[in-house]
């Protein structure tokens, strides 16, 4: 043990003795190291943060949607949807009723794009959705003022609306109730005129700050929810659903079910040539993501190690040229009665220290890096412990890797003729 600190010591010593060579010998570690950490906490704030806006839309949801039949040689050839082709009110109804002990609710949602509320000098841009009852539990909204949209509102084509906390401040004075309100509704040339019964809590999720949704207050666009049933006579849209989503209750396997639903939905389908129902599960297409974005992240980690290849090669010529430089140093202590092994470990242990040393700087090059690029992409940063603790390692291991050479040359050197060494 004494021998060790004194090897780190001698090390130490050395390094202070030339610092702009110790420093430029370490800098292939410094890009090496900093590159991979920035690299991978940029990659693990993404994922953690697309990965919490799914789980916000509910990891136990099933995707159910209408998709094309492919053809007998794979290919799928478009047609349009007819009526006939659409899932209805009566097929969720049953399916409902046969699956009351799993499913919780079944969300009904489509859009007919954007508008603009208008009053005067206020205005607010929305985005037009028409839904049903099951879309508040589905997409887990906090309802603020009123009720959401009900069964009834869809049933008669109420023109209801259920507006946002933001719509609201553009277009309400402070103390006045918007509830039982009328708003005008632009879409288009087009002016609908809608009754306020509803307030909920505006969120913005982690992909609408990576898509950059930077607009302010006034100009924020917010979702206007109104009755699916009067959202399609506005558009003129034939009745029914391509798309739902199905809420499962929590303690069910939600992959499961969805294969499940599929087969249920498609026996309504058998007759139809050109389309079929698929069910996907959020939690699927969940790690599905993170699967891809771990390889993306690994991919790109491995471009940026080979810095630390060509980092570890200039440990090992500094090291060469460290040992022609100490030659009758060892052959001094190899007189005196140094064991190989002694001298070998001299070396390598200041081999390590360089690339430890380096490392450490790496690290903190990458967490300031990792922290601006994860910042200025809109993501919480988060630092890996994991990816630190393996720089830490493998920086210590590029030492005695590319140390032992040069380490192994010095403690075989004759002390004769390293002491008549000039």
């Amino acid at each position: 043990m004494t021998q060790l600190f004194e090897n780190i010591s001698l090390a130490v010593s050395g390094l202070r003795a030339n610092k702009m060579r110790a420093l430029l010998t370490m800098l292939g570690i410094i890009i090496g190291i900093g590159s991979v950490i920035a690299i991978v906490m940029v990659g693990d704030s993404m994922t953690n943060s697309m990965t919490s806006s799914l789980q916000e839309m509910g990891a136990n949801n099933v995707q159910i949607q209408v998709q094309q039949r492919p053809s007998e040689n794979g290919m799928s050839y478009y047609t349009s949807l007819e009526e006939e082709d659409m899932l209805t009110d009566d097929m969720i109804e049953k399916f409902m009723e046969d699956y009351s002990d799993v499913v919780e609710t079944v969300s009904v949602a489509d859009s007919i794009g954007s508008g603009r509320v208008t009053e005067g000098h206020k205005y607010a841009n929305v985005n037009i959705y028409g839904v049903n009852e099951g879309y508040q539990t589905a997409n887990h909204m906090d309802m603020l003022k009123g009720r959401f949209i009900g069964a009834k509102d869809n049933k008669a084509g109420k023109k209801v609306a259920v507006v946002s906390d933001r719509l609201v401040n553009n277009m309400f004075s402070d103390n006045e109730n918007p509830l039982g309100q009328e708003i005008k509704l632009n879409v288009g040339k087009d002016v609908h005129t809608f009754t306020v019964i509803g307030v909920y809590k505006y969120k913005q999720n982690s992909m609408m700050a990576m898509m950059g949704a930077t607009a302010s207050e006034q100009d924020m666009t917010t979702d206007l929810l109104v009755p699916i049933t009067t959202m399609n006579k506005m558009a003129n849209l034939i009745d029914g659903y391509y798309y739902i989503t199905a809420l499962t209750k929590q303690g069910t396997n939600s992959r499961v079910l969805a294969s499940e639903f599929e087969e249920y939905f498609n026996r309504f389908y058998i007759r139809n040539n050109d389309y079929q129902v698929m069910a996907t599960s959020l939690d699927s297409i969940i790690d599905q993501y993170t699967s891809m974005m771990g390889t993306i992240q690994v991919a790109i980690s491995v471009i940026a190690a080979i810095s630390l290849l060509v980092g570890g090669i200039g440990v090992m010529n500094i090291m060469l040229v460290s040992v022609t430089e100490r030659t009758r140093e060892i052959g001094t202590r190899k007189a005196l009665g140094a064991k190989n092994s002694a001298i070998r470990m001299q070396f390598i242990v200041e081999s390590v220290i360089i690339c430890l040393i380096g490392g450490l700087i790496g690290i903190v090059v990458g967490m300031v890096l990792g922290y601006g690029g994860a910042t200025l992409l809109g993501f919480p940063a988060r630092p890996s412990v994991q990816a630190i603790i393996v720089a830490v390692g493998f920086s210590m291991m590029i030492g005695v890797f590319f140390g032992y050479y040069p380490a192994n040359k010095a403690a075989k050197l004759d002390p004769i003729e390293a002491l008549r060494y000039e």
